[in-house]
């Protein structure tokens, strides 16, 4: 759950911002920048304040309690496996393919006004959001793999739908379902590796980030050069299958959800 608020205010930040600062390159194209810094001092100076006298770590504490969770020992779950092909999934397909190849299906492939580019990243953006507070619960209640499954189900299902229809109806659906995949792919995955470091593990969130930073550079690439040479609808279909792996590797591995009736200890292979 608190990982589906924090993903909501993520989404909030990434719609409010080209809403706002829009309208105010009429002013000056300078203007939004000024804005953004002024959002980012608020920001910092809500930290400074509520942050000074919380200790990241007592170092007595540190000491006492259990050894970070290594590199190694993460990848030896197969839970925190499946939560690395997902995000990457994710990365490809969210932050990817996305941005850079859908405005060029919806004018070129389907053929329609870029009016319809915004309508669909509305859609998605919409489900998403309502979506992310209910989808974190879920998570919590039915277990992180569940979840992933789903999430990467229902999003390979929507990049297969743009891969084998032109029309713009199936656009709008599929952006919807996407919304609402991306929403289980934000939060899942994330409390997936949150169950596999417990309190410390830097190194291994860092991959966890790395994994979506790479599909998101692989993912436009990969995705743009199909789309050239080939169509837009194998660049789609490669898309889905990468999202499709995510849901294997998770069906293939382990729930990483500790139980009340479990201490939480260091993960042990699987």
């Amino acid at each position: 759950r608190a990982t589906g608020m924090w993903q909501s205010w993520f989404l909030l930040g990434a719609i409010a911002g080209p809403a706002i600062g829009g309208p105010l390159t009429d002013i000056s194209l300078r203007a939004p920048f000024f804005v953004y810094a002024a959002t980012l001092a608020v920001a910092g100076g809500i930290g400074m304040l509520f942050l000074t006298h919380t200790p990241l770590h007592e170092r007595e504490k540190a000491a006492a309690g259990p050894a970070p969770t290594t590199l190694p020992q993460a990848l030896r779950v197969s839970g925190f496996r499946a939560a690395l092909t997902c995000n990457l999934g994710n990365g490809w397909a969210l932050f990817g393919v996305r941005s850079s190849l859908l405005p060029l299906f919806v004018v070129e492939g389907i053929g329609a006004s870029a009016t319809w580019v915004g309508i669909g990243f509305f859609v998605s953006a919409a489900v998403q959001g309502a979506a992310l507070t209910y989808v974190g619960g879920l998570s919590d209640r039915v277990g992180r793999r569940s979840s992933m499954i789903a999430g990467a189900t229902l999003s390979a299902v929507s990049m297969g739908a743009l891969a084998v229809s032109n029309s713009l109806a199936v656009y709008v659906v599929a952006m919807a379902v996407f919304g609402l995949g991306a929403a289980l792919m934000s939060v899942a995955p994330s409390a997936a590796v949150g169950d596999v470091v417990g309190a410390r593990g830097g190194t291994v969130v860092a991959l966890f980030q790395m994994s979506a930073d790479l599909g998101a550079v692989v993912g436009p690439l990969v995705a743009g050069w199909l789309a050239d040479d080939y169509s837009f609808g194998a660049a789609f279909g490669v898309t889905a299958g990468v999202l499709a792996s995510g849901a294997l590797m998770s069906v293939l591995s382990t729930e990483t959800q500790h139980r009340k009736d479990r201490p939480v200890t260091q993960p042990a292979p699987d």
